[in-house]
């Protein structure tokens, strides 16, 4: 599976959570948080789209999610052990896991697998 294909979910649903934070809780912390590191992986999601469309692989781009995502893993979980609340560190936390894994993943294999023409 491509990177891209849930770099992009992940960070709108970042972006989405952000605003919802701040909807019902006044938490600009969670607007600019939930904003900057959606968008960041929406842009990285971006980059592998468009190398993968030119059958290369953006390593920029793999670094730059597996950042954000052990970054996310780290804070959150912190807020989560803090707090003991589900909602929203400790799904933040378990989503970001998984993806930094994935991301690793990633990142030792190579990247994606981007067939050739004769394949």
């Amino acid at each position: 599976m491509h990177d891209f294909c849930f770099t992009i979910p992940y960070g709108l649903l970042l972006v989405f959570g952000g605003v919802i934070g701040y909807a019902k809780k006044g938490s600009t912390a969670s607007l600019a948080g939930g904003a900057a590191t959606g968008l960041l992986l929406i842009l990285a999601g971006y980059l592998s789209l468009q190398a993968f469309h030119k059958r290369k692989n953006s390593y920029f781009a793999f670094i730059l999610e597996f950042a954000i995502a052990t970054l996310l893993t780290f804070v959150m979980g912190k807020r989560y052990t803090q707090s003991g609340r589900i909602m929203p560190a400790g799904i933040v936390a378990g989503i970001s896991i998984v993806m930094a894994l994935f991301y690793l993943y990633k990142i030792a294999t190579g990247g994606n697998h981007i067939p050739t023409k004769a394949e």
